[in-house]
């Protein structure tokens, strides 16, 4: 990766993981409360920005940090985009669709959703396209997984339960993001 295009992201990068600790801090303020949704707005991105102690805070960063560099054709701009975008369509997917959700706080859904915007878009580059759908088949493996085992030893070393619910609808808005991203390049280009 050249030194131009790797500086922003590490800026980018250094002010996301800022940004999620400072939130951290006053994480009760800017968690998913399905009751204060439409009340207090910007919870319809914070909630996917602050997390239920700093492990999980740690491992949602770590993951995080790993995808600029495991895809660096992504610009920076796209990542911002993503995590503009996908945090809320989560949140929203969670009022109108699983009302049941009270209450949820971490970047995991967003995650997904981004690694799987990503890989799907990187599907048509050629160089890349093995890469990418070996990274969109272990997602698929661990969506699978969640949903028939479980995911026990992450909810206890977290602290809480895992809401895979998130990490679906993560999944299916990255692919309906990759999508239009595609159509979208497709028009522009022509």
């Amino acid at each position: 990766m050249k030194t131009q295009f790797l500086i922003p992201k590490i800026v980018f990068l250094a002010v996301f993981v800022s940004i999620c600790a400072s939130l951290q801090v006053f994480k009760d303020y800017f968690i998913y409360w399905q009751d204060d949704l439409f009340h207090d707005f910007w919870r319809l991105w914070t909630a996917h920005w602050v997390h239920v102690g700093w492990i999980h805070f740690a491992l949602n960063m770590l993951a995080f940090i790993c995808l600029p560099f495991i895809f660096p054709r992504v610009s920076t701009w796209h990542f911002v985009a993503i995590l503009l975008i996908l945090s809320p369509l989560i949140s929203l997917s969670f009022y109108f669709f699983l009302p049941d959700i009270e209450a949820y706080a971490g970047l995991s859904g967003v995650l997904h959703g981004a690694y799987v915007a990503v890989a799907c878009v990187h599907l048509m580059y050629k160089r890349e396209r093995n890469f990418a759908a070996f990274v969109l088949l272990l997602i698929l493996a661990k969506l699978v997984w969640e949903n028939t085992v479980g995911n026990t030893g992450t909810a206890e070393l977290i602290g809480s339960p895992v809401l895979v619910e998130a990490h679906l609808l993560g999944v299916i808005w990255g692919i309906v993001i990759a999508v239009f991203y595609l159509i979208g390049n497709y028009f522009w280009d022509r």
